[in-house]
């Protein structure tokens, strides 16, 4: 018999640990995983951003915690899954979504800022995965695990200097199959979505240098992301609804990188 397609979805009884849930994408998946009936944890590095992010969730009837960390630390990783397992007693669902951007060319990119990016948008990736696979995921061979790249980590801009970016973000993808490979055997599936443009603190510089009319325009969709159009790819790759899907990379982005290639 098959399984009715609201209960796909449903994730009652679950457990989400999202990092840089406080703001932006973080929080808007966190938002859909609640509404679907998960309890979340919150994680990124200001607590009172993390104390709103989830006042705001709980005001919508969302199981909503925080703490506060640098998702870039080994040993705040490690406070983070420990403390999320104490409270919350597993883990079923984990979202990469912390990460940094820096705007500068190639020749004159500081190298503490190619580090600071590298950390956060790919190292961290590794160490919540190794921390909650090992802890939660491994153990009980279930769990659901979404990286979140972007389109400029599916292709080069001639136009945007963000050389850290964009490689990191091609790691993740890289990343997300190469895990999805070696964990599929254990239950666990890893996927990515990789959003276009998105208003959010991290892309107000590029908006306000392109113009998000000039942004929106090339998209086939002619419009840039908005306060919705992640939850329902989260939700999928979350739920039961895509259990038989892993090690793929969904572009949520108006259509950009299927005409622009990145």
């Amino acid at each position: 018999m098959s399984t009715p397609v609201h209960q796909l979805f449903d994730l009652a009884g679950q457990t989400a640990l999202v990092t840089g849930g406080s703001r932006g994408l973080g929080l808007q998946i966190a938002e859909a995983l609640g509404e679907a009936g998960a309890k979340i944890m919150l994680c990124s590095r200001k607590a009172a951003d993390l104390e709103e992010a989830a006042a705001a969730l709980q005001a919508k009837g969302i199981d909503a915690q925080w703490v506060a960390a640098d998702a870039s630390d080994p040993a705040q990783v490690n406070m983070v899954v420990d403390e999320t397992m104490a409270r919350l007693g597993q883990i079923d669902i984990l979202v990469n979504n912390a990460g940094a951007t820096w705007g500068a060319p190639t020749e004159d990119h500081p190298l503490a800022a190619w580090d600071k990016v590298m950390n956060l948008n790919i190292r961290s990736l590794f160490l919540f995965a190794q921390a909650v696979g090992k802890a939660s995921m491994l153990p009980r061979r279930s769990g659901r695990i979404i990286n979140i790249a972007s389109i400029a980590g599916l292709g080069g801009s001639l136009e945007m200097k963000f050389i850290a970016y964009g490689t990191s973000k091609g790691a993740v993808v890289n990343f997300t199959r190469t895990l999805a490979g070696e964990w599929g055997p254990h239950g666990i599936t890893v996927n990515a979505l990789a959003p276009g443009f998105f208003p959010s603190k991290m892309t107000q510089g590029v908006l306000a240098s392109f113009g998000a009319d000039n942004l929106a325009a090339r998209a086939p969709l002619r419009r840039l992301g908005d306060d919705d159009d992640l939850k329902g790819a989260a939700l999928l790759f979350a739920s039961a609804a895509g259990k038989h899907i892993t090690g793929q990379i969904l572009a949520v982005d108006g259509g950009v990188s299927a005409v622009h290639g990145g």
